[in-house]
């Protein structure tokens, strides 16, 4: 006979509990599969690099090597074939490239001779008597081992043996010893060629190499706002508010003015003769165009959300109260930029350590070239998967890092008394519990982000083929990309803070935080959208400052170069450091309306359950309900005098 309460109490444990929030009472190691999936793929990069190392010259990449196969700066071993290998260059450190002002790639491969010299000529050599001079003088022998200086006047074949004159003047590169050509034409053919494409980084090398100094300056100006920025965010005030939309507005005012001026100035400047002032007046057409729209676009939004400047004030001054509890927040940046520097040099050195593999082969007049390896390619593509997730991972790491500095704090009883070290007290929690967490985030953007390289790759190899409708569709999937990769950081964002306040596994943390957010969104999104925008805003002033200072130097010396590329990568170069400074701005925001709704969520503000937001934060909220409340009921009275409206007969 069954129990009357049996059948109830079955069906009770067959309906799944609701889960609770537990902010920081329960702590367990999270997606440690993704943990050993992580560490089994850091294996075959660490292979990857131990066989760049055993395989690829490492040698013949740092101290450059000749044509004939010998590494300069040291004594070498003949290859069977080439008579003019096997020389000893322990005196000759410099690697010179006879033909540096016309190289020409045949073949996939740089046709122009190369020797080790002993010094590179600093001044441009006009004649083979010149070249004889310097080499007598300096012991710099610039042509053929075989052909000695005596001969090099008097010999009928040196034209092809010597380098081609004039010789332009160099100086040896730092670390890697390369004789480089100075002339900014000579400059940017040569580097141009070596990475095998001419047309786009002819341009680029050229007004790099030409305005290398205001570059350098421009780019101590974008850190330098930057980190201005940083600060006015944090004494930020509703006057310095006003003050900053004001900069703003005129900033992209005066900018695209100046753009449209130059413009103007050069249509009708009649004494334009080069092709690179042509080139520049193209340039700024589509700077004029891009910031007409760019301008009118935030215009636009800061006309619509002109209304929340006081709320947005109060709610950055909420965060950075949240801030001051842990201040070196706002150097997390550096921290992580640091780190990233080190793995991307890491990265390019065994890059190009893979590219140095090879077995060496003697082609036509005795010259010696390394042919790559079977399955280098491949190592590349893992190579590239390398960066692109451990990247993302070390990016992960800083965001729960705030994230659970924030987390430690707002959820602490005692607010006269916060918590020690909570950046500290936040490393150890996401290395002792949820590494696994951040390299699965990490993961998916690495896996959104893979197929957006594939079409790049796919549509630069095949760019003189395009049609309208296959640039079209290539367009396309950019953009749906680019779409899926925005909504799925910030998706794993909020999985952090989530991961960070509960200490649950990714998913579990991603599905709650949406859940959570979207039942709380109707508290203050409207507010913490603008916040956003006005630290976007600040991005764009960053750059809109850097971009106006470099157009004032650059304009001065229109001839010289095409400026047009180096400008655009200053302003982008602007607007990634202003991104690294004050996202720390955007993730505590966000993690700080994440804390809100769980603490909604978990309490209710009695003696029994109060909130763990303090009184600042809670009067901030009320004063947002109580707008939203008279907003609404506004509008509710508007509808029923419409609806209460009734036509009278007239008399």
């Amino acid at each position: 006979m069954q129990c009357p309460g049996a059948e109830y109490l079955v069906s009770a444990e067959r309906t799944p509990r609701k889960r609770e929030w537990r902010p920081q009472i329960y702590r367990k190691c999270t997606d440690t599969t993704w943990l050993f999936l992580f560490f089994l793929f850091w294996t075959g990069l660490l292979f990857i690099m131990g066989y760049s190392m055993v395989a690829g010259a490492t040698g013949r990449l740092l101290f450059g090597y000749d044509s004939f196969g010998n590494v300069c700066g040291k004594k070498n071993s003949p290859v069977e074939g080439a008579p003019l290998s096997g020389q000893d260059m322990t005196l000759k450190r410099h690697v010179f490239f006879m033909n540096s002002c016309n190289p020409e790639v045949k073949d996939m491969r740089l046709s122009s001779t190369i020797l080790c010299v002993s010094s590179c000529p600093e001044e441009q050599l006009d004649t083979l008597e010149e070249v004889q001079l310097f080499a007598d003088k300096n012991g710099s022998f610039l042509c053929v081992y075989s052909l000695n200086s005596i001969n090099y006047t008097q010999n009928p074949n040196a034209d092809s043996l010597c380098p081609r004159l004039p010789v332009p003047p160099s100086k040896s590169f730092p670390l890697f010893n390369r004789c480089v050509p100075q002339t900014p034409e000579c400059y940017s053919l040569f580097a141009s060629v070596l990475i095998n494409d001419v047309d786009t980084l002819h341009q680029i090398l050229s007004g790099i190499m030409s305005g290398r100094d205001t570059i350098l300056g421009l780019c101590i100006l974008a850190l330098a706002l930057s980190l201005a920025m940083m600060f006015t965010f944090w004494f930020i005030t509703t006057l310095l508010v006003h003050i900053f939309i004001a900069l703003i507005i005129s900033g992209l005012l005066f900018v695209c003015g100046v753009l449209w001026w130059l413009y103007y100035d050069y249509t009708h400047d009649l004494s334009i003769e080069l092709d690179t002032e042509r080139e520049n007046m193209k340039c700024l057409l589509g700077f004029a165009l891009v910031s007409t729209v760019i301008t009118a676009v935030l215009l636009s939004l800061i006309f619509v959300f002109r209304k929340r400047i006081k709320l947005t004030v109060e709610l950055f001054q909420v965060i950075n109260k949240a801030i001051s509890n842990s201040p070196f927040l706002l150097f997390q940046p550096l921290w992580t930029f640091a780190i990233l520097i080190f793995f991307w040099v890491l990265w390019v050195a065994v890059l190009l350590s893979l590219g140095t593999a090879g077995a060496a082969q003697v082609i036509e007049g005795g010259q010696v070239e390394y042919k790559p390896i079977l399955g280098i390619r491949y190592m590349w593509w893992y190579h590239l998967i390398g960066l692109i997730w451990t990247s993302e991972f070390i990016l992960a790491c800083q965001q729960m890092t705030v994230a659970g500095a924030l987390v430690t704090c707002y959820f602490n009883r005692n607010k006269n008394d916060p918590p020690d070290r909570p950046i500290l007290w936040s490393l150890s929690i996401l290395f002792c519990y949820h590494q696994g967490t951040a390299i699965k985030g990490s993961f998916l953007i690495t896996v959104a982000r893979i197929p957006r390289t594939i079409l790049k790759y796919i549509y630069n190899t095949l760019k003189d083929k395009h049609n309208a409708w296959s640039t079209y569709m290539f367009r396309c999937c950019f953009c749906c990309f680019w779409c899926l990769d925005k909504c799925l950081c910030h998706l794993n964002q909020n999985a952090y803070a989530a991961t960070a306040i509960n200490g649950t596994d990714f998913c579990t943390s991603a599905k709650d935080a949406v859940k959570l957010l979207s039942k709380n969104s109707s508290h203050f999104t409207s507010v913490n959208c603008f916040g956003d925008f006005i630290i976007f805003l600040g991005k764009v002033l960053v750059m809109c400052l850097t971009v106006f200072g470099g157009l004032m130097a650059f304009n001065y010396n229109r001839a010289l170069q095409v400026w047009a590329v180096p400008l655009l990568l200053v302003a982008f170069f602007a607007y990634f450091v202003a991104h690294s400074f004050l996202s720390v701005f955007e993730t505590v925001l966000d993690a700080l309306f994440l804390c809100f709704a769980v603490d909604l969520e978990t309490n209710d503000g009695s003696s029994e359950k109060p909130y763990f937001m303090d009184q600042e934060f809670l009067s901030f909220v009320k004063r947002i309900n109580k707008l939203k409340d008279t907003r609404a009921q506004g509008e509710e009275n508007s509808l029923r005098n419409e609806e209460g409206t009734e036509l009278q007969p007239v008399v």
